[in-house]
């Protein structure tokens, strides 16, 4: 337990002794910074709950990589994280729907938090389009492909691998679903949403197409006889992820604070214990006992995806996009518990396999 959570549970207490020193010094009054922690202690929590899913897509993406890009991405991927995701993003988004500079931004987020939650709040069209576009093509991509023998969901699954050969097939459902929210939307949002939308589909893209260019070279280096392991690919794709997952997340911090300061004590706690749940379930091999508990997380970001898109239209709890993403989950663990108790000797061969 430590081992895996001993440098998210200190960074807890940093961050509370911080929000319990801001809360005093802001209000001079104990009930008023215990209601400070209080509300720390949920977002943490709603980062957590909202972003399961992400630490095992993390885990999946993590353990194809070797040591030295895994420590990369779980220290100065949480530096962007915390501070890039957390902190300077909401700040962009004022900035630039604004058009002010990058310390009035601040000055606002600091001084006029009611205006600063209403024009990051008023960005949520783009931002549903983007987050909603890209997570969807992580979690469409999973399961349009052909070669992948394991389903858990299976009449739904088999179809979908079956549809793989077709090129873009993910991308043109997608579209569809783009186009259909776009229609329930006012004019000018529909154009938001759609560029939005298009756009988190072509970095969705590009970052694949890094991934695939520096596998090439690894794989060119290899045959020349260097040996070489480059997890710069993956390292790019989990922090564009990353940031996929952190919008909801911030823009529902807004439904408990509007204190800039307080919204990035707790999501950066978060954002700390997905770091380490990320990190355990690759040292532990989770994902390889568990044989569907990766099928649950790709259909919880199908869902997330899902929600996101329709969020633009329709506004949607965030307890109910945590909920949703706990069941898929909960119910693939399940699922995999019994096929281990069924099967023992089959993950004993695919853990062969794996190896």
């Amino acid at each position: 337990m430590l081992k895996n959570f001993g440098g998210s549970i200190a960074f807890t207490l940093v961050c509370l002794a911080l929000a319990a020193v801001y809360g005093w010094f802001q209000t001079a009054s104990l009930p008023a910074t215990l209601s400070v922690l209080w509300i720390v202690v949920m977002l943490s929590v709603l980062e957590v709950s909202l972003s399961f899913d992400n630490a095992v897509v993390n885990a999946v993406v993590l353990r194809e990589m070797d040591e030295i890009w895994q420590r990369r991405f779980l220290t100065w991927g949480m530096v962007i994280a915390v501070f890039g995701m957390r902190i300077v993003f909401p700040l962009a988004i004022v900035a630039i729907a604004v058009g002010m500079g990058p310390m009035d931004a601040l000055r606002i987020s600091l001084t006029e938090p009611a205006r600063y939650e209403a024009i990051v709040s008023s960005a949520h069209v783009g931002i549903a389009g983007f987050g909603g576009a890209f997570l969807a093509m992580v979690g469409l991509s999973f399961f349009f492909d052909g070669e992948k023998d394991v389903h858990w969901i299976t009449g739904i699954e088999r179809v979908l691998a079956r549809f793989a050969d077709i090129k873009a097939a993910e991308i043109a459902i997608l579209l569809f679903a783009l186009y259909g929210v776009s229609l329930l939307l006012p004019a000018d949002e529909a154009l938001t949403f759609l560029g939005a939308g298009a756009l988190g589909i072509v970095t969705f893209i590009a970052v694949e197409a890094i991934g695939t260019l520096l596998e090439m070279q690894e794989a060119a280096q290899k045959a020349a006889g260097q040996v070489v392991r480059s997890g710069l690919g993956g390292f790019l794709y989990l922090n564009v992820l990353d940031a996929s997952f952190s919008f909801d997340g911030v823009i529902g911090a807004f439904a408990l604070s509007n204190n800039m300061v307080v919204i990035a004590l707790g999501l950066s706690i978060g954002a700390m214990f997905v770091r380490s749940l990320t990190l355990m379930l690759v040292r532990n091999g989770t994902l390889s006992e568990y044989r569907y508990l990766e099928h649950g997380a790709f259909w919880a970001i199908v869902a997330l995806a899902a929600i996101m898109l329709i969020s633009a239209h329709v506004e949607i709890p965030e307890t109910v996009t945590g909920l949703i993403g706990a069941v898929l989950i909960g119910l693939s663990l399940l699922w995999s518990v019994r096929h281990k108790r069924r099967f023992p000797d089959s993950e004993i061969e695919e853990a062969l396999r794996a190896e």
